[in-house]
C-alpha cells in the first residue's frame, strides 16, 4: 500500500469512530481513535477516548514471579553524553483559560554516560504559581526536596501526630 510514498492518508473506521485508525500520510503521524493532533511529533503515536476508562493496557498472561509487564523508555543515542535527558513522562491539562499546562512531570537524566561509572537524575516536578519547579531531585550523590527554594511546608506524619516532623 502506498509504494510510491504519495501523502494519501490511511483510516480504519469501527462502528462509531470515522478515525478509530488513522494515518495521516503527510505528517508522518499514527492517531487511534481519533486524527492525529499537533500535539504529536513526526512519526508520533497518539490515542484518544472520550471515556475516563484506560487509554493504553500493557498485560502479561505470564505466570512467572518475574517482572511484568515492563514499560520502557529507551533513548538509543548514537553519541550518549553526561546530561542528556533521557525520558519525560508529563501530566498536561487545560487551564480555565483554555491554555495546555504541564501540572506534573517526572524527568530522568544521564549524569555520567562513562562505561563502568554510569550515574543518573530522577527528578519530579510540578506547577507552583505558574511556574513548573523540582520538588524532588535523586542525584548520585543527594536527595534533595524543593530545590527551586520555594516557600513551601515540609511536613511528615505518624500514627495519630499530622506534625511528626515539620519543616516551615
Amino acid at each position: 500500500f502506498n509504494e510510491l510514498s504519495n501523502d494519501i492518508d490511511f483510516r480504519i473506521e469501527s462502528n462509531d469512530n470515522v478515525s478509530m485508525f488513522h494515518l495521516n500520510a503527510g505528517a508522518n503521524k499514527i492517531g487511534i481513535g481519533a486524527a492525529p493532533t499537533s500535539k504529536t511529533s513526526e512519526g508520533g503515536l497518539e490515542i484518544t477516548v472520550a471515556t475516563n476508562d484506560p487509554n493504553l493496557v500493557l498485560t502479561t498472561t505470564d505466570a512467572d514471579a518475574n517482572l511484568g509487564p515492563n514499560l520502557t523508555l529507551y533513548r538509543n543515542s548514537s553519541s550518549p553524553a553526561d546530561s542528556d535527558t533521557i525520558g519525560i513522562i508529563a501530566f498536561d491539562g487545560r487551564n480555565d483559560n483554555s491554555q495546555d499546562v504541564i501540572y506534573a512531570r517526572q524527568i530522568s537524566k544521564i549524569i555520567d554516560a562513562s562505561d563502568g561509572t554510569e550515574d543518573g537524575q530522577f527528578t519530579l516536578q510540578t506547577m507552583v504559581a505558574g511556574t513548573i519547579r523540582d520538588r524532588l531531585n535523586i542525584t548520585p550523590t543527594e536527595i534533595s526536596l524543593n530545590e527551586d527554594s520555594q516557600d513551601v511546608d515540609f511536613r511528615v506524619e505518624s500514627n495519630g501526630n499530622t506534625n511528626m516532623l515539620f519543616v516551615d
